[in-house]
């Protein structure tokens, strides 16, 4: 790096000034994230935002500056520029949405959205198409029901998970709860986002505008989420924080604390890799936002801010080893964390149909497939929105629990369901089981298809199981449409990353429960390869498993693919 600007931590003067890459040039010059996206919004000869700067200080907004890119060499061959449009992510802590919220969720997503909303694999909403004279219009619809998009993308806290299932603990509101708070504590504090987005004028003041960021924010995005087990809905090892409940006999003990987790790799990069969260204690449930703070901060002040692909907390603690991460964050807490406590995870699914928990309240857990609401669904829903009074719950696998239903609403919604949505409780194991990433045609990392093309893979998938007997057998499928991993892929029993346009990475042995990485075991390989290897390896799973034996626990025993034991890998 040729950049010799120095970052000003005020913030955090204990810590020795250090050089900026580009990135953390751009966000220390950029006047707390304002850089001149306002200007930007104003220029009506293109359909972008000029700057590539105000591009990228537009993801701390919770906004992507994307195009059609199936239009984009036919465009380019007319010698137009690319069809631009863009994707806001909504910020949902807990994925918790009020029926208010939803109807206005989905006002904006037929006015601005192309009639589509997607559930996202962080438990949010994202719109998608929309265009650049839509953005103020989606930003201000949300404020009017208490919602943003602060920090849903960006070098930032992104938006915080929390199991979702209602009956996977009996502190499932408390920890909801938390998980709000948390977010809310950790968002920005930056007044851009009200200037540009609201309209608000600037005021001057003398305190720091960023007093915990500073004026270059993390490293690189920092994902916390919270689970409760027997639940690891949120793939709480995925998490750069995890927080992992504890009950005890008095009530909430607090929270087993792990960290370090980290789904995204380079192709033909060995350095960079997937790694699962590592434990390191237990909190208090009252002292979890210090305890965040303090984890925070090491990975603020020594994350690498030089190489953005070394960037995320997971390299500064293999950098560092966890045992000096581990200190250093004790030491800004100012007390030590307390020996990890016993828990046990059974599941990382959702538990589908009508449930009842014991508050007497009803929850429906709706499948939609790779979380994509088409206006089908949002007719449906709307409907529902309209009579129901409890809220709706946005699942990590990308489905949607329509929670709280008093006894006496149940009947009109599914009334409302089985008149819009007849097949919802008709899905296949393994679609219950399968998510997925956006990638073509909006994504601009995406190398390969994902959600329009899983669906098709999964049906000769299903043929596969259905000649080995295997049809109810739950096995996850992750596929993401490049190697960042955002549908979390390898730590799926069944991973697959996108290579190049009908070629991608396929990898086996992933922990059912969410708690273990899988392995590579065939690169740059079409559908037909795909299916050849899944039919063998399928076909020995019916054969030769043991009772109660899940299918990745089965490639290790049957030395198909070689255990992933140290928390992460290497290509080798």
């Amino acid at each position: 790096m040729t950049d010799t600007t120095v970052i000003d931590r005020t913030h955090d003067l204990s810590q020795p000034l250090e050089r900026l890459g580009p990135d953390e040039t751009m966000k220390d010059r950029s006047d707390y994230l304002r850089g001149t996206i306002a200007d930007g919004l104003l220029d009506r000869i293109t359909g972008a935002v000029p700057s590539v700067d105000d591009v990228k200080l537009m993801k701390f907004h919770g906004i992507y500056q994307q195009d059609d890119r199936d239009l984009r060499d036919e465009r380019r061959r007319q010698r137009l520029e690319p069809a631009y449009q863009f994707m806001i992510r909504v910020r949902l802590p807990g994925g918790v949405c009020t029926p208010a919220q939803w109807l206005k969720l989905d006002e904006l997503a037929r006015a601005h959205g192309g009639e589509t909303l997607r559930i996202t694999t962080r438990q949010t909403f994202q719109f998608h198409w929309v265009l650049k004279d839509s953005l103020r219009p989606i930003i201000q619809g949300l404020h009017e029901t208490l919602l943003d998009t602060v920090a849903a993308c960006g070098d930032d806290s992104r938006g915080v998970m929390c199991t979702v299932d209602p009956q996977s603990s009996r502190f499932h509101a408390e920890v909801a709860a938390l998980a709000k708070r948390v977010s809310d504590h950790v968002v920005p504090k930056t007044r851009a986002y009200h200037e540009i987005w609201y309209g608000n004028e600037r005021v001057a003041g003398s305190d720091p505008e960023e007093p915990f960021y500073g004026r270059t924010y993390m490293p690189r995005k920092f994902k916390i989420g919270f689970a409760l087990p027997p639940s690891n809905d949120i793939d709480v090892y995925a998490q750069d924080l995890g927080l992992i409940a504890i009950e005890s006999d008095e009530g909430l003990a607090g929270f087993n604390v792990v960290i370090g987790g980290g789904m995204g790799r380079t192709d033909q990069a060995p350095e960079t890799y997937p790694r699962l969260a590592s434990m390191i204690g237990f909190v208090p449930a009252g002292r979890v936002i210090a305890c965040a703070d303090a984890v925070m901060a090491v990975q603020r002040d020594y994350g690498d801010r030089r190489d953005r692909q070394h960037a995320r907390f997971k390299y500064t603690i293999d950098d560092k080893g966890l045992d000096w991460i581990k200190n250093e964050i004790e030491r800004r807490m100012g007390f030590p964390f307390e020996r990890e406590r016993a828990f046990d995870f059974a599941s990382n699914g959702d538990s589908y149909g009508w449930n009842t928990t014991p508050d007497g309240r009803h929850h429906r857990t709706l499948i939609i497939e790779n979380g994509r609401l088409d206006l089908k669904l949002l007719d449906a829903l709307r409907d529902v929105a309209r009579l129901h009074r409890g809220a709706f719950r946005l699942t990590a696998n990308q489905n949607l629990i329509i929670a709280g239903v008093k006894t006496e609403d149940r009947p009109a919604i599914d009334a409302i369901l089985a008149e819009h949505f007849p097949d919802s409780d008709h899905v296949s194991t393994l679609r219950r089981n399968a998510i997925s990433c956006v990638a073509l045609p909006t994504c601009g990392l995406a190398m390969a298809e994902s959600e329009r093309y899983l669906p098709t893979l999964l049906e000769k998938i299903e043929t596969i199981l259905a000649e080995n007997g295997l049809s109810d057998e739950p096995i996850t499928v992750r596929m993401s449409g490049c190697p960042n991993g955002c549908s979390r892929p390898y730590i799926a029993e069944i991973g697959l990353t996108g290579r190049a346009p009908g070629k991608y990475n396929l990898y086996l042995g992933g922990g059912f429960h969410g708690e273990r990485l899988n392995r590579m075991v065939k690169e740059n390989i079409g559908e037909a390869t795909i299916i050849d290897v899944l039919a063998e390896t399928l076909g020995r799973y019916a054969r030769e498993r043991q009772p109660g034996e899940h299918f990745g626990d089965f490639t290790i025993r049957a030395g198909i693919v070689r255990e992933v034991t140290e928390g992460r890998f290497f290509n080798d």
